[in-house]
Parts: structure tokens; sequence; C-alpha cells
């Protein structure tokens, strides 16, 4: 059988990041992609326009139903925005017990603002003990934990309740990309060469998605994690080769379908 994801997370228009690069991603991987749309946004390569929250009990209903038809075998959760919002997503997956990939979204590539600072201590107490992943970027592991060594923020994650955090270096300085995998059984790092291109929206959705494409179909969460690992530095390098729209494109989700 075909393996299932869902993603919980906010619609963009311009199609390189949310729910449509997890579903793009989740297709790459051959798993089957289900959606619950927590916002739309009014985005493009260039900025965040504009963005109108989906009501908390419409994205309870979407996760009820959507849980209440098929066996989801791993949930990725990407922009929730307000502290009701997370709370009603909290509540809503109370009845599942597959993994969860957590990706904290909170500033887009643009550098508007998705999540509202008021909702990060929601997000601490209400989904972090759930998540078997967290993947935070540098900025947004300082907001969450503050400054420090990359080990010690770490540690401050996975006390917090995180069954493991992916802490990514793509807002690092240097000419290779380390990730670093932390989880109460030990470390990996997952290194790439720095590719040179402004073409990376929806990077952070797509390598989230492909790490919980992974644990849908049965694989251990280290090997999910260096299988996304490739998979998005091949998306990368061939996005260049997409040409879309005037400022930062998306990353190449089919570059080894597309021909």
């Amino acid at each position: 059988m075909v393996a299932k994801a869902l993603t919980i997370a906010g619609s963009d228009s311009g199609g390189g990041a949310g729910i449509q690069a997890d579903i793009k991603t989740f297709s790459a991987m051959n798993v089957y992609g289900a959606s619950v749309v927590t916002a739309v946004t009014a985005q493009n390569t260039k900025a965040v326009t504009a963005i109108y929250p989906i009501p908390e009990e419409v994205v309870a209903a979407q996760i009820r139903t959507v849980l209440d038809d098929m066996q989801i075998d791993a949930v990725k959760i990407g922009m929730l925005g307000t502290p009701s919002l997370i709370a009603a997503v909290a509540d809503a997956l109370a009845v599942y017990q597959g993994p969860i990939v957590l990706d904290p979204v909170m500033v887009a590539k643009s550098g508007d603002s998705l999540l509202a600072d008021s909702a990060i201590h929601s997000l601490k107490s209400s989904l972090f003990a759930r998540a078997t992943l967290l993947t935070p970027n540098l900025p947004e592991t300082v907001k969450l934990v503050g400054e420090g060594s990359t080990e010690k923020q770490a540690k401050a994650l996975l006390a917090l309740g995180v069954g493991a955090v992916l802490i990514k270096g793509g807002h690092a300085d240097g000419r290779t990309c380390t990730d670093h995998l932390f989880s109460q059984t030990g470390t990996q790092d997952f290194s790439a060469q720095r590719v040179d291109t402004r073409n990376t929206h929806g990077t952070g959705c797509s390598y989230s998605s492909a790490i919980a494409a992974g644990l849908a179909q049965g694989m251990a969460l280290g090997d999910s994690v260096s299988r996304a690992h490739a998979w998005l530095h091949q998306a990368i390098l061939h996005a260049d080769e997409l040409n879309v729209g005037q400022g930062q494109g998306p990353v190449h989700h089919f570059h080894g379908l597309w021909k």
C-alpha cells in the first residue's frame, strides 16, 4: 500500500512553499499527500502581501475529517500563526499516535513574519511534547531557546519534550552547510556544499515534508533525514532550471522526474 502523509500548513499562492511544497514533496517521495489549510496567503517569490487565517473550528474539522477516514502514516505541521490555532491543532491531533514532524515556521524567505511572538509559548507548551522531530533553522532556534552553542540549544529543546531536533545550518556562513540532528541517543551531522543560488523558497517546508514522507514509509529517523537532506540538495542544485518569479524562486521538487 502507498504510504500516506498529512500536512497541516498555510497555503502559498506562489506554489513554492506551504502546503503546495509539502504535497509536491510527498509526491516526489512516492507518498500520498492529504492537506489541512491553516491560512491562505497572498504570496509570490518577492513578498507575502496578505495573510488570512482559517477559523480554528474549520482547521480542526479538516484534521478530524481526514483522520476519521484515512490511515495517516505521518503528519507534518508547518505554519500555524496564533495561540488559538495552535491549541485547536493540538486538540484535534490528540487521538493521533503516529510520527509528527513540526516545522516551527516563523518567517518567510521574504522576511515577512508568519508566527506571532505571542504564539511561541503556545507552540512550546502545546505541540513540542507531541513532536517526533522539530526542524528549526538557526534564527528560529534563537527565538525558541536563545543564543548559545548548537549543542546547548539542542539540549534546551529536547528538555521541552521534543523527541529529536534537527537544527538546520542554511543561515550559517561558509562553503559547507551542515545540519545537526540531536536525539536522546546521539548526534548525526549532514553536510553538503552550499549552492550559489537565490532560488531557495520553500526549502524548510520541503525538507520537513521529505522527512515526514520517510517516516510515513517506515524509515528510521536518521535514515529519513539523510535521504531528505540528499534530495533537498539536488532540489536546490536544480532550482535555477525552473525560472519561476522575479524574487527568490522555489526549489525543484521534481528534479528527478522532469526531463
